[in-house]
């Protein structure tokens, strides 16, 4: 199977290792060359890491870093693909611009899928006519390569036949299955998870526990691999902030977020990739122990 992944970021390059790994030829497009020469970067580290814990051979490894070729222009990409994987930032109109790109040069009978964790899929293939019925929603979770689940959304024009055709993708990449049904803003998991981080949050403000307390008694009460916190920094308090706000949104003030993340975004405290976010980071982007504080 070929598929095209548009989109060379954290996600985008984890994405096109998950596809290469199963098997697939990639294509891997990025407006930015620079991100193209990171992400073939990362995926090599990572594989690498694979190979140190055993999972696969340096062969396989290798096989798997071969089936991943950049591609210089989206045409390019996604010429001949069976499957394409949008997965840039979660702006509606980058995202449309891209898919009105994609489906006029990708393969007529080419699925489309939108790695998104809360956009609408409805409102991303509106101005894509007939071809919004092959559209869905693929999200993916952070590292996509060793996390097990892709909630699948279906858009309103979302066909039957496309939706299972991404059920048969996902399992092909080794992954378990959860459907959305109704394109509501959030879908399962993001809704969910904002309504437990925005109680973690509370607790912050009221100074019942520490940053690092709150995330130890989630991961180990609930065998989470990250506690709520800690992914915020992972992701970007920035990313999270932007999600909650577009939550509130759709499903009222519950979610907006609260004021000491919107100061810390404001202050350029975003987390891991700026070196200091609900916790601190030295240069090599490791946690500082000890570090953790809010406000």
């Amino acid at each position: 199977m070929r598929t095209a992944v548009i989109g060379a970021g954290t996600m985008g390059s984890g994405i096109a290792q998950a596809a290469a790994m199963a098997g697939h030829d990639v294509a891997l497009h990025d407006p930015q060359p620079a991100a193209l020469e990171r992400a073939e970067q990362a995926v090599r580290r990572s594989l690498d890491r694979f190979v140190r814990s055993e999972r696969i051979d340096s062969a396989a490894a290798d096989a798997a870093a071969a089936r991943i070729a950049p591609a210089a222009t989206l045409a390019d990409a996604v010429a001949g693909a069976d499957v394409v994987v949008e997965a840039a930032p979660e702006s509606l109109e980058l995202k449309r611009e891209i898919f009105a790109a994609v489906a006029a040069a990708a393969p007529a009978g080419a699925l489309l899928g939108t790695n998104t964790s809360q956009l609408s899929i409805t409102a991303i293939g509106a101005p894509l006519g007939d071809d919004a019925e092959r559209l869905v929603g693929m999200h993916f979770f952070n590292p996509p390569v060793m996390m097990r689940l892709v909630e699948l959304v279906r858009g309103l024009a979302t066909a039957d036949a496309a939706l299972e055709r991404a059920r048969a993708f996902a399992t092909d990449l080794g992954k378990e299955v959860v459907v959305c049904r109704r394109d509501s803003p959030g879908f399962i998991t993001t809704r969910a998870y904002a309504a437990l981080r925005q109680e973690c949050l509370r607790m912050l403000e009221e100074d019942v526990a520490s940053p690092e307390d709150i995330d130890k008694a989630l991961r180990l009460a609930f065998n989470f691999p990250m506690g709520p916190l800690e992914l915020s920094d992972f992701n970007g308090i920035d990313v999270y902030a932007d999600a909650v706000a577009a939550l509130a949104d759709a499903h009222g003030e519950r979610f907006r977020p609260p004021v000491g993340v919107r100061n810390m975004v404001a202050a350029g405290r975003l987390g891991r990739k700026s070196g200091r976010g609900f916790y601190s980071y030295d240069a090599d982007g490791a946690r500082i122990e000890g570090s953790g504080a809010y406000g």
